[in-house]
């Protein structure tokens, strides 16, 4: 019996933002507890600051997570920066009880897009942020805690701020 082994090719252009999504291992409600999504958000602001670059969008849902970023450095690596995120939500994950056993992310690279002109990523903006909504978690994508949506509503009480340098124009 042959085993599917998804490939995922990444292109780390110069400039470019990528919107990221990576899930728990066979679709499990792993983030569901806000102690969970808050790894993912420490996660992420740690590698934000090591691996250099610029959150613009995210939201945590139960199964899996959006973000958006833009690196800063000319050379980078998806690969590394996924590694960063992930890596230490599974870790403490475990470490805390909040997850026992098993793998906590499903194998492989997740999914990856370059978003090159300012209307796509605004556009990325919009689906991720609304993605709470349309699974009728809440009524609007600023009511979602763990979601880059509050921020950009003008909210302060927010677990994550964002970088303020998304694009008016194309990248």
């Amino acid at each position: 019996m042959e085993r599917y082994t998804k490939t995922c090719i990444r292109y780390s252009e110069r400039g470019h933002a990528h919107a990221l999504t990576f899930s728990c291992a066979d679709r499990k409600p792993l983030l569901a507890s806000p102690a969970a999504c808050q790894l993912v958000v420490e996660a992420l602001s740690a590698a934000r600051a090591k691996q250099e670059f610029d959150v613009w969008a995210y939201v945590v849902m139960p199964e899996h997570a959006h973000i958006l970023i833009r690196p800063r450095k000319p050379d980078y690596s998806i690969s590394a920066i996924l590694f960063a995120i992930k890596r230490p939500v599974a870790f403490w994950a475990r470490r805390r009880g909040l997850h026992e056993g098993g793998r906590f992310w499903l194998p492989g690279g997740g999914f990856d897009r370059n978003v090159v002109s300012a209307r796509a990523v605004h556009e990325e903006i919009e689906y991720m942020q609304g993605n709470p909504v349309r699974r009728k978690l809440c009524e609007r994508p600023e009511d979602w805690r763990y979601s880059s949506a509050r921020f950009w509503a003008g909210g302060t009480d927010v677990p994550l701020a964002m970088d303020k340098t998304v694009p008016a124009k194309d990248l």
